[in-house]
């Protein structure tokens, strides 16, 4: 084989591998956490440009009475766009509402992180 298939066959894979480009990402839909107890439903909402997402399902052993309470609630509710597919706003976690950022970071996966005080968490979601 030449150089030119070479190059032009490793162009190929490597633009077959790459993720989407952003401006094709979308958060709306179904996701649930990597570790699979909780399931949310992410829409844009406000003007467009905001995010929303409310807890939908619980598995048996995250049913607790902190997580019942925001069972079938808006956990994420308005988050204003800071940069292309992050968002910034107030999480509902735990009890306490916590300042977060939501990161979309492919298509299938997103990112959640929160801070309060010095105790900071992040959870992976995957979309169903």
């Amino acid at each position: 084989m030449n150089f030119g298939k070479t190059l032009a066959a490793l162009v190929t894979l490597i633009g077959m591998a790459a993720p989407s480009m952003a401006g094709d990402m979308n958060p709306v839909g179904t996701w649930q956490t990597t570790t699979g107890e909780s399931r949310y439903t992410v829409s844009l909402c406000g003007d467009g440009t905001q995010l929303c997402a409310k807890l939908t399902w619980l598995r048996a052993d995250a049913r607790t009475p902190e997580n019942l309470a925001l069972l079938n609630k808006m956990v994420v509710n308005r988050a204003t766009a800071t940069a292309q597919n992050k968002w910034r706003g107030t999480v509902q976690y735990g009890g306490h509402n916590v300042a977060g950022s939501v990161t979309l970071i492919t298509n299938s996966r997103m990112t959640l992180s929160g801070c309060k005080l010095v105790a900071c968490q992040k959870v992976d979601f995957v979309r169903l």
